[in-house]
């Protein structure tokens, strides 16, 4: 006799389940009532919520939202402040609407930087066979990030206060200017997220953000007033979004906001939405 067959014979029978053992089994889960499927909005504030503790676990996701913000607004207006306005207290009442809205704008890249780790982990894998609907995985993430961008425009809007930032819009003003620039981020997260799903890596994606965002807020209204350039250069800032944004958020806040200003940027932040929500979903489902 081999040894293999030594082993077949002293081996134990294999356990099978007796037939009144399946049947109680199988009554057990018939009788079993199937939890209601949650609602949209329940689970939009689960991924919601999931985001949120991410920053629990690693509290360093808090950098860009705290400690960017305050070099942003110290090393702008005491470098510059003087020399562009002749006094850093006038100065800041002109900058700190404009750093507002770069420092939103620029973490909005985090999004699909997220995205695109959870996708290489398998971790969306694994989501997208959850009985719920799918697109809530997306809305809860932004409204996570949503609760970052608060943080920073509170950061920004404390340090402003304290450094002399006096705005004659009054609380509901800066209110006003803070929300706008919140649903306008919200908007604009919806393109990194389609690109977190297309890149290959989160090096990429940051590279190609990186190249977007960069012109977008530095070639804008928001360190001087767009009167002192050049003809050509002052075309290109007066067509870009991110001057628009921050023309508004600076009206409100002063008091004397255009309504036309204002709307641009709240049909800009839909059209957004529109064209790149379906197109994310889209990519979302049939990404392998």
């Amino acid at each position: 006799m081999t040894t293999t067959e030594a082993t077949a014979a002293t081996a134990p029978p294999p356990v099978t389940a007796a037939p009144a053992e399946l049947d109680a089994v199988r009554a057990a889960l018939a009788s079993g009532v199937r939890p209601p499927r949650p609602s949209p909005f329940s689970t939009s504030m689960t991924f919601g919520w999931r985001a949120l503790l991410k920053i629990k676990h690693v509290p360093e996701q808090l950098f860009d939202v705290t400690m960017f913000p305050v070099m942003f607004v110290l090393m702008f207006t005491y470098l510059f402040g003087g020399a562009l306005a002749g006094s850093t207290t006038e100065y800041l009442q002109f900058l700190l609407p404009g750093i507002l809205v770069q420092t939103v704008v620029m973490i909005t890249m985090y999004t699909g930087h997220t995205l695109n780790k959870e996708v290489q982990k398998g971790v969306f894998d694994r989501i997208r066979s959850l009985p719920i609907w799918q697109p809530t995985v997306l809305i809860g993430a932004l409204l996570g990030d949503a609760a970052r961008y608060t943080m920073a425009s509170a950061v920004i809007v404390t340090l402003g206060l304290v450094l002399g930032f006096r705005p004659e819009g009054g609380l509901l003003g800066v209110v006003l200017g803070v929300a706008l620039v919140l649903v306008f981020s919200f908007s604009l997260s919806w393109i990194w997220t389609t690109l977190g799903l297309i890149m290959r890596t989160p090096e990429s994606l940051m590279a190609v953000s990186m190249m977007i965002l960069f012109p977008l807020t530095f070639i804008s209204n928001i360190f001087v007033d767009p009167q002192t350039m050049p003809s050509w250069l002052r075309t290109v800032v007066e067509v870009n979004p991110i001057s628009h944004l921050a023309a508004a958020v600076r009206g409100l806040m002063a008091g004397d906001a255009a309504a036309s200003e204002v709307t641009w940027v709240l049909v800009a932040s839909a059209v957004l939405v529109i064209v790149f929500a379906p197109v994310t979903m889209y990519v979302y489902r049939n990404k392998n």
